[in-house]
């Protein structure tokens, strides 16, 4: 396996972006505990280099994982001899990327507003962070740019802040984009900085929450791994942190925090996806949130959107106790998707983290909430597997308009129930 990511990781700086010719995303079906076993078998076999988009499996669940070309045999026949079934969800997925660049390509004029900034395309970080610079242009009474950090690779880590006046009012934090490859996050969060603008003054319920809150957005969470993706490996989901003794880079920023740090949920391993890094915080992207939680103290709701499932969820993820604020909670998460599902008919599931999906631990929204900060979600955008991380851009904006929906529904009961 060491010999292979050297490898790899030779030809992709040689040779520029990782080509994923022939890559096919599977969705395994497994249906008792003996399954679940294999598929962890699987996971282990380092020399098939597979990666898991959803998962880990458990009973009666589906696991997505990205077989490069040269292991799809091994994988197919695995499963088939162990009674595992499985459907093809992506054909060929360097097809998809084609497609995702020639769509980039054909709307790559640069906007002189945010007017005519396209917000249904995929952009860069350049693009974004120009984006945010014109929003607080045109809005400087409403909108400022806060620096609250910098990355491992020294780029500035940069959150919008909404507000009408005031010091240390009750605050609302959404983020986006802490793994890199879920662009249609940061996506969303350039539409939902634009929609903030738009009905401030202008929608009554929404004025009357950003008269009394302000509402702090971090776009680009995880911006060295979000440029990695546009430069070299458009599948890439962690930092891009460098691990003493290990070839492997990064952190899964979602792993890091410290909320069950270390406990079950995470991988102690640097080469797998969910490494969960040295210590907590260890992650500059991880620090710098945390060290403005802490300093702003006044931080209501935390919301931190992810794709994709189709899901909305809140603690706890590291353990199976209901969270204390459980029954409110899953009530809030119950109407948010109910209000999210009303405009395009998107369904949703909603639950706690390990009740819902799997255990995590040290994740974003369990160290929120043990803060103190009781209306702590994650979302995990469209869809439920078709396109998985490679969402087309056309769905962008729709996929925006409905979780706007949602978040709006999460902010109103924050706003009348400040706790």
């Amino acid at each position: 396996m060491r010999g292979l990511l050297v490898l790899s990781a030779l030809l992709v700086a040689v040779f520029g972006k990782e080509d994923f010719v022939g890559h096919q995303v599977l969705r395994i079906s497994v249906v008792d505990e003996a399954q679940v076993q294999k598929v962890k078998e699987l996971e282990e076999l380092e020399h098939l280099q597979l990666d898991f988009w959803r998962g880990p499996a458990r009973p009666g669940s589906a696991v997505d994982v990205r077989v490069p070309f040269p292991s799809i045999q091994a994988v197919k026949i695995f499963l088939e001899t162990h009674g595992i079934s499985y459907t093809i969800m992506i054909e060929d997925v360097q097809r998809l990327l084609d497609e995702e660049q020639e769509q980039m390509f054909a709307f790559q004029a640069r906007a002189r507003s945010t007017d005519s900034f396209n917000y249904a395309t995929y952009h860069t970080l350049e693009e974004i962070y120009g984006f945010m610079d014109m929003l607080v242009a045109e809005n400087p009474q409403l909108v400022s740019k806060i620096q609250i950090g910098k990355t491992y690779e020294d780029r500035p880590i940069y959150v919008l802040k909404f507000s009408n006046g005031g010091n240390n009012r009750p605050a609302i934090w959404i983020d986006t984009g802490i793994h890199s490859r879920e662009w249609v996050t940061q996506a969303s969060g350039v539409w939902f900085a634009k929609k903030i603008v738009q009905d401030f003054g202008q929608d009554a319920t929404f004025t009357s929450i950003l008269n009394d809150m302000d509402i702090f957005l971090e776009i680009v969470t995880n911006p060295d791994g979000f440029v990695f993706t546009h430069t070299k490996n458009r599948m890439w989901r962690k930092t891009r942190s460098l691990t003493p003794g290990s070839i492997c880079v990064g952190v899964d920023a979602n792993r890091n925090w410290d909320a069950g740090f270390g406990m079950p949920g995470a991988s102690n391993n640097p080469c797998t996806e969910t490494y969960r890094g040295a210590h907590a915080n260890s992650e500059a992207e991880v620090k710098s949130i945390v060290d403005f939680v802490k300093a702003q103290k006044n931080i209501k709701a935390f919301i931190s959107i992810h794709s994709y499932s189709q899901l909305l969820l809140y603690p706890y993820g590291y353990k199976t106790e209901p969270c204390p604020d459980h029954a409110e909670l899953d009530q809030l998460a119950k109407s948010a998707v109910t209000a999210l599902e009303s405009l395009y008919g998107t369904k949703y599931k909603y639950g706690s983290i390990i009740d819902t999906i799997y255990q995590a631990s040290g994740s974003t929204v369990d160290w929120t909430y043990s803060q103190g900060i009781k209306y702590s979600f994650t979302f995990e955008l469209r869809d439920t597997g078709r396109y998985g991380f490679l969402l087309p851009a056309a769905q962008i904006v729709p996929t925006a308009e409905e979780t706007w929906l949602a978040l709006r529904t999460i902010m109103e009961h924050t706003h009348k129930n400040p706790y």
